[in-house]
């Protein structure tokens, strides 16, 4: 089972179990996280511009590989975004995410506190979050990002349980979840996410779940997004893992074998990891998820 920490702190302690798997190509890793960073202080992105969401997996690699972290360059460049007026959901909790992994020291005072009170304008009727405002109800995916802004600043949600009424919105018939209520079937990565939420929020999970999420590993290893997709993906399949950890339930030797080849065929020599098969480009994000899948199959 998982140490009770913040999602964060939770991830980091996987990933590092990671980066001990990688060898001697940690190295490789480490140069490629060190050339993420731009000139202007943030992570790049896929075309190779700063984005805060990008960030967040920088500095996770970084962390989890003991890479030193450009500090004070960092911290001017997140001033630049304030108290986070402006930004979507996705980058605001990106934002908290950033200043929480810098010294305490270098948050302005009384940030926290305004970057919370701009993360509730994000939530929905139901007691979930969501970035979308054309819709009504949260999603699993906004709730567990605002659930880990809160951890990394310090603070729980108001009326936690509210985001527990979201989620049973969004089950599904087949035991899992999904971003959108009255859907037929799950996916992997609401379902990984409602599993999180639920956990640190102390409450009892459905075994029936982790059925579902075990009966989504590809023949040839690593798990996909959807029943019947024609590909595992390393998003998914860092998710499931997790998620299956969290509910106790390991992999055979023999499934975890396929697992660990089907990650060593998205691994570059230039030290990163691929998102799936068909996936030509290398980022710090899909690279933080092989590190994190790397770690459960070390387990």
């Amino acid at each position: 089972m998982l140490r009770p920490v913040s999602v964060r702190l939770e991830l980091l302690q996987v990933a590092r179990l990671g980066a001990k798997l990688l060898g001697d190509s940690a190295g490789l890793v480490r140069d490629f996280y060190r050339r993420q960073w731009t000139d202007a202080g943030g992570g790049r992105d896929r075309s190779g511009r700063p984005d805060l969401y990008y960030t967040v997996f920088t500095l996770n690699g970084c962390e989890a590989l003991e890479v030193p972290v450009p500090e004070a360059t960092l911290a001017e460049w997140l001033s630049t975004f304030g108290t986070g007026e402006g930004l979507d959901l996705v980058h605001l909790t990106s934002l908290a995410r950033c200043w929480a992994s810098l010294s305490k020291k270098r948050m302005p005072v009384g940030l926290a506190k305004a970057l919370l009170a701009r993360l509730e304008s994000f939530r929905k009727l139901d007691g979930g979050y969501d970035g979308n405002a054309a819709k009504p109800h949260g999603t699993a995916y906004g709730s567990f990002l605002a659930l880990g802004a809160y951890q990394d600043l310090g603070k729980l949600p108001p009326k936690p349980l509210r985001i527990v009424q979201s989620l049973k919105g969004l089950e599904t018939p087949d035991h899992a979840w999904n971003n959108a209520p009255g859907l037929p079937i799950g996916s992997t990565n609401p379902t990984a996410g409602a599993v999180t939420l639920l956990r640190h929020l102390h409450l009892p999970l459905n075994p029936a779940v982790g059925d579902w999420l075990l009966a989504r590993l590809h023949p040839q290893g690593g798990f996909t997004a959807v029943p019947g997709a024609p590909m595992p993906d390393l998003l998914s399949t860092a998710t499931a893992l997790h998620a299956l950890t969290s509910l106790d339930r390991r992999l055979t030797e023999g499934q975890r074998e396929r697992c660990l080849d089907f990650v060593d065929t998205l691994w570059s020599a230039e030290g990163g990891f691929h998102g799936h098969w068909a996936d030509d480009d290398l980022d710090a994000e899909y690279t933080f998820y092989g590190l994190l899948a790397l770690g459960h199959l070390s387990m």
